[in-house]
C-alpha cells in the first residue's frame, strides 16, 4: 500500500510518498503505528499519551476520511492509499 504525506508531514517524515508492503490483513491504525516505528516524532503528531488520534493529522483512504469510514479500524488492501494531511488555514 502506498502512504502519501503532505506539507509539513512531508519534511517530518522525509519522503511524499511511502511504500508499506503488508503481510496480512490489516487496518489503518496498524499501517500508521508501523510508520510511527521509522519516525517517532510524527507519532507526536499523530496520537495523544492515552494512543487516541490527537485530531491533528487528516487522514483520508482512497480520498476519503477515515472518519466517515470505519475510522483507525477501516480495513487496508495492497492497492490502497493514505494521504496524511496537516491542518491548513488561510482565510
Amino acid at each position: 500500500m502506498r502512504i502519501k504525506a503532505y506539507a509539513t508531514l512531508r519534511d517530518l517524515l522525509g519522503a511524499t510518498v511511502i511504500d508499506v508492503p503488508l503481510d496480512r490483513a490489516t487496518d489503518v491504525e496498524h499501517v500508521l503505528h508501523r510508520l510511527v516505528a521509522d519516525c517517532p516524532p510524527f507519532g507526536e503528531k499523530l496520537w495523544d499519551k492515552g494512543g487516541k488520534p490527537t485530531g491533528y493529522v487528516t487522514v483520508l483512504l482512497n480520498g476519503r476520511s477515515v472518519e466517515y469510514l470505519s475510522g483507525m479500524a477501516t480495513p487496508v488492501k495492497d492497492d490502497d492509499v493514505i494521504a496524511l494531511f496537516p491542518p491548513v488555514g488561510g482565510g
